[in-house]
């Protein structure tokens, strides 16, 4: 594997509308990233994930862009755009955009101009059919339910494909016009300065023509979309001309957003010259997930989430990066999912974090996340956000649960747990804003806070400035970088540990219980390096691990 500029960096994602406001509208905003550059410098970031800026009606939030040279006014200006990257540089510190290609807003031009005329020009930038009543070219469901067909608007005896939300309308791939107007955009921002990109639902952007029925998976006589996706091929085509005429010319860190790469593929996705510089590992966030809905899904163990883990180190092997993670705007807080109930505490929330973090690839922060922000508990229906959520409300209602039933379920999953504003401090709305919050505040702010953690050596923000620290180590930034990940008694019930191996002899290790375990180590310990607690019982090489007790150790 090629040695990369961005192979011992630490990355963290912004959600910019609750970051924080710097203004009082309620909304986070470019500005306020900008006022907190610092606090993510103290952090030990380097990398920046900002999620969709541009103008938007916001169906999606933010993910339905009508214009991608621009920034939306809710979020400042293109000048605030370029502030924010030339501060960052000067801390040593890089941007990346949210590359959203595989549709575009229906308020886009481009869309607009199809539906005057969708014979035309435009007409070909996406997938527009001639309709009949009652019939659709094939059954795929929507990821946010119903047909992914849709009327067009002016023109009733047409209709569009939409994989999400209807006002985002599928952009043709297949037309070249389309994939230059993407690639020169992509350079436009690139020659501003911007570090790459995150490539949203990349994998979409390949459909199966001439399209096809699938087999039905609910009595709506849809599909799942994995169906189609499955059997498309050629999506490689399109994803090496990307990288070929943008991120490889500019040397730009790009990260796909990719479920379901097959392995044999992973060489080519993020191999030596591969399409990305890295992939999310979604193993743990896709276990024991079902197409029939959030109520069919299955709360993964620590056995299970250990296990995907490691069987996605050993697909990657040395062949190139994967970007870890254990939660996003999309996913619930990792705390409250991966956690049992009695370990949604300090001890709990470390260990979570030294799992994840040493493991080989790219670590990755959601925001919040480093001061163990957690999912928001049981809404009433009308105080729920997320499309998503609402969607899969229904669905479980239409499965026979009670509305306290439904409610309860997609009250795990909500993307809304993930968007509630970053609780900076114990004043009102959290210090996110002065103004009214655009969706509500954890009520738990009071006790977790930014504010608070800093003033406390003792908590998760300085544990994982502590973790960022060692990381970056020059005496073990090569070993926990590059070195190989060999996993430690795989089979023992609620242990996670595996080595680092490298220059050096790493062990970390993690209680995943409540009950204390003991463990009989390899070798003897040279050095702890890191403890979630103040002391370490040990005899000889046995330890007793308290509950759970999380360790990086160097060993002899």
């Amino acid at each position: 594997m090629e040695r990369k500029w961005w192979h011992d960096k630490v990355a963290y994602q912004i959600y910019p509308k609750s970051f924080y406001d710097s203004n009082g509208d309620g909304i986070g905003d470019l500005q306020g990233i900008i006022q907190k550059l610092d606090y993510l410098k103290a952090l030990g970031i380097d990398i920046l994930w900002i999620s969709p800026v541009y103008p938007s009606p916001f169906a999606d939030q933010g993910y339905d862009i009508s214009d991608y040279y621009n920034i939306d006014p809710a979020f400042g200006t293109l000048e605030d755009m370029e502030q924010l990257i030339s501060e960052a540089k000067k801390r040593e510190m890089y941007i990346l955009m949210d590359l959203v290609v595989n549709h575009c807003s229906d308020e886009h031009e481009w869309f607009e101009k199809a539906c005057e005329d969708p014979d035309g020009e435009y007409g070909n930038f996406f997938y527009i059919e001639d309709r009949k009543e009652g019939e659709t070219p094939c059954n795929w469901r929507s990821y946010f339910g119903g047909s992914v067909w849709e009327p067009l608007p002016k023109n009733p005896d047409k209709q569009y494909m939409h994989v999400f939300h209807k006002k985002q309308p599928d952009l043709n791939w297949e037309n070249p016009k389309v994939r230059e107007e993407i690639f020169k955009n992509i350079n436009w921002w690139l020659d501003k300065g911007l570090g790459g990109f995150r490539i949203d639902a990349i994998i979409n952007i390949k459909k199966k023509l001439p399209y096809k029925n699938y087999p039905s998976d609910r009595e709506d006589g849809l599909c799942d979309l994995a169906l189609m996706l499955a059997d498309a091929q050629g999506v490689g085509d399109f994803l090496k001309e990307m990288h070929e005429k943008t991120f490889k010319l500019h040397d730009s860190f790009a990260v796909g957003e990719v479920f379901n790469a097959k392995e044999d593929e992973l060489p080519a996705f993020i191999g030596n010259d591969g399409y990305f510089s890295s992939i999310f590992d979604f193993s743990t966030t896709s276990y024991g997930k079902s197409d029939k809905g959030w109520y069919d899904c299955r709360r993964i163990t620590p056995d299970e989430y250990k296990e995907c883990y490691f069987q996605s180190q050993e697909k990657i092997g040395d062949m190139g990066f994967y970007s870890n993670i254990i939660e996003n705007h999309d996913e619930p807080r990792g705390v409250s999912y991966y956690l049992p109930e009695d370990g949604l505490c300090l001890e709990g929330k470390k260990m979570l974090a030294v799992l994840y973090f040493f493991m080989r690839g790219l670590p990755f922060i959601y925001q919040g996340q480093e001061i163990g922000m957690e999912n928001l508990g049981i809404l009433p229906l009308e105080q729920i956000d997320d499309i998503s959520a609402l969607d899969q409300y229904q669905v479980c209602v239409d499965a026979g649960f009670t509305p306290e039933e439904a409610l309860k379920i997609v009250s795990l999953y909500s993307r809304d747990n993930a968007r509630t504003p970053v609780q900076w401090d114990s004043s009102p709305n959290a210090g996110f804003t002065t103004g009214i919050p655009w969706l509500m505040v954890n009520p738990n702010y009071r006790e977790i806070n930014v504010k608070a953690q800093e003033q406390d050596k003792n908590s998760l923000l300085s544990f994982y400035k502590q973790m960022i620290s060692l990381r970056k180590n020059k005496d073990y930034k090569e070993t926990l970088v590059y070195g190989d990940v060999i996993p430690f008694e795989r089979k023992r019930h609620n242990l996670m540990a595996y080595h680092r191996k490298g220059e050096k002899d790493l062990l970390i290790i993690g209680n995943f219980q409540k009950e204390p375990q003991t463990v009989t180590l390899p070798s003897s310990v040279k050095r702890v390096l890191l403890n979630n607690y103040p002391q370490l019982s040990q005899e000889g090489n046995t330890l007793q691990l308290c509950s759970y007790q999380a360790l990086v150790l160097e060993l002899v």
